[in-house]
């Protein structure tokens, strides 16, 4: 079966190269503000398959929530600063919602993964020159875990793909439900 990876996201791409041999790469072009959390991959699969029928799609959105707030991604280094120093010493969430859809074969999977991750105490310098490499600036809650030269984070409680932005763990238990072969 043609598989679709719907995000631009080159750590999702990564991320999915992992299980998956062969797939293609078409962002769906929504616009996101217009709809809930919890229904925008579902929304993503649902656009790609418009011209992508018979293909299985496989879409995710991923937020940080601190104090019952979503920290999406910054608007500019300001905001990055503001963020991190929210975060610092900190304990919050990083919900992944993902889809795996196909309209023909008529599969709609839809999940929620959350993981706790624990921030160390963040100095001023830290953080500047965290936001100085320009990482924090397409990442929700301007940060990334995979930007290890930079004692962010404290520990993680939950899988760390998901923080990244794609659970694979559960993806994968989904895609060998359905019958799809998977790298060794």
């Amino acid at each position: 079966m043609h598989i679709i990876l719907a995000s631009a996201s080159p750590r999702r791409k990564e991320l999915l190269h992992k299980i998956l041999s062969n797939f293609e790469i078409i962002p769906a072009n929504i616009d996101e503000d217009q709809y809930p959390l919890n229904m925008l991959s579902l929304i993503k699969a649902q656009e790609i398959a418009k011209t992508h029928p018979s293909s299985l799609i496989i879409s995710a959105d991923t937020v940080v929530i601190l104090d019952e707030q979503v920290l999406g991604k910054p608007k500019d280094e300001d905001d990055a600063f503001d963020m991190l120093k929210k975060l610092s010493s900190r304990v919050h969430e990083v919900s992944t919602f993902y889809t795996i859809y196909s309209k023909e074969n008529n599969i709609s999977i839809t999940r929620q993964v959350t993981s706790l991750v624990y921030f160390n105490k963040l100095s001023d310098e830290l953080i500047k020159a965290y936001i100085a490499t320009k990482s924090p600036l397409d990442k929700a809650g301007a940060y990334g875990i995979q930007d290890k030269e930079f004692p962010l984070i404290e520990k993680i409680e939950g899988e760390e793909d998901n923080v990244i932005g794609l659970p694979l763990q559960e993806i994968k238990k989904d895609l060998l439900s359905l019958g799809i072969h998977l790298k060794e």
